[in-house]
């Protein structure tokens, strides 16, 4: 099959490799963008698990079906290796882009081994921020090995370059990062309150049950305690006495690799005023049917889900963390609270149920923010840039080069 793909190939191959599924939605857009620049294009991933997020496949674009473990498996990693290194070798890419942190590790190693003359690694988030121990020293090091397979480090946000160089994972000279931030910026068009949207808000809300004028409090994202879960399901106890109408809404999976507290999931299952939506296919309708988006997660790259609630209006309470730090500016565009502090999560939910001027303005301030620093063109435009600009400096100057610089 490969074989026949390279027979069709009608420019320079550009190759994208993630180890998750989801990860599709971390390029949505921009593969189309570079097929329109004159790269053929083609994703190495995994096969979507049944518990995860259904993210729309790019069309015109080939993805090949790569299993890789999400978690630390030796035996695996080398067979997932092998199969990425003949993958590539049998592409051959001039560019590849690898992120996630598996991914970036073998996918950055077959692209090193394959020689591949441009080769990137994006950094989505640090995986090792939340860890300890002996994990915490092997995650370090993956990250070190990942970064120096790579010509060029794209991070996510400001904020995760400056903890990855403390971190020693590569030299500031090596990392970049897109303007404000972020991998692919964000489509605002598609978030914002329409009134087409709007009347699939009330639709939801009518099908979850949510009563006329409850105050509704949304997670969008993995139901893990990285994200923060625990503190605010014990945050959501609090506030439900005080606001007895309170919905919590939570659109995400539960995952078997960080699991929940036994008795944080009965509550999620069990309390009738917790809705479990699952892993929704649109989001939009989502953020428009919510008063309050709640992340508290203890680490993030840059946070999407943050930008796409910004997009449609909606303010946004975040945990002081990596990455949540470049999108949210405590009483400018959200409210911040210090990592796994319940009272300060409960206070800025509540402030933002009872004052309605504020909400407003910070919903109003999150949207001007997404539309004039994160638009997904200027993300790609200088992503492009990059590519060819590493082509230049590994004097890769072949007969291609000109047409890309078109």
């Amino acid at each position: 099959m490969i074989s026949k793909m390279n027979e069709d190939l009608t420019g320079p191959r550009l190759v994208i490799a993630v180890n998750s599924a989801i990860a599709l939605g971390f390029v949505r857009g921009q593969l189309q963008f570079f097929q329109d620049r004159g790269f053929d294009v083609t994703v190495l991933c995994p096969e979507r698990r049944k518990d995860e997020w259904e993210v729309a496949r790019p069309k015109g674009v080939s993805i090949i079906e790569v299993p890789m473990e999400r978690k630390i498996a030796p035996w695996r990693d080398v067979q997932s290796l092998l199969r990425l290194w003949r993958h590539m070798r049998a592409l051959r890419p001039i560019v590849t882009n690898v992120g996630t942190p598996k991914a970036g590790l073998l996918g950055g190693f077959a692209a090193w081994l394959n020689r591949v003359p441009c080769r990137f690694y994006t950094l989505h988030g640090l995986r090792f921020e939340t860890t300890k121990g002996l994990k915490r020293r092997i995650l370090v090091y993956a990250e070190r090995l990942a970064c120096r397979f790579a010509h060029r480090v794209v991070c996510v946000s400001h904020s995760v370059r400056k903890r990855a160089i403390a971190s020693g994972l590569t030299s500031a000279e090596r990392m970049v990062v897109f303007g404000s931030g972020s991998c692919n910026g964000v489509d605002a068009s598609h978030f914002a309150a329409t009134p087409q949207i709007v009347r699939r808000a009330a639709q939801l809300r009518h099908q979850l049950g949510i009563p006329l004028g409850a105050p509704v409090v949304l997670f969008v994202g993995r139901l893990t305690c990285d994200k923060g879960i625990p503190e605010l399901i014990k945050a959501f106890s609090q506030l439900v006495v005080r606001f007895p109408e309170l919905r919590l809404l939570l659109a995400g999976c539960f995952e078997d690799g960080d699991p929940l507290p036994s008795d944080t999931r009965t509550y999620l299952e069990t309390h009738p005023h917790v809705i479990l939506a699952g892993a929704v296919s649109d989001t939009a309708p989502y953020y428009a049917a919510a008063d309050v988006l709640v992340l508290p997660s203890h680490r993030e790259g840059l946070p999407t889900v943050v930008l796409e609630a910004q997009a449609a209006g909606v303010p946004v309470v975040g945990a002081s963390a990596t990455g949540v730090v470049d999108v949210v500016a405590e009483g400018q565009t959200g409210l911040l609270f210090p990592v796994g502090d319940v009272p300060a999560l409960a206070e800025a939910i509540a402030r933002l149920i009872t004052d309605g001027a504020l909400a407003i303005k910070l919903g109003l301030a999150g949207q001007k923010q997404v539309q004039q620093k994160f638009r997904q063109e200027q993300i790609w435009q200088a992503l492009h840039h990059e590519y060819l600009e590493v082509l230049q400096q590994e004097s890769r100057r072949s007969a291609i080069l000109p047409q890309l610089e078109n």
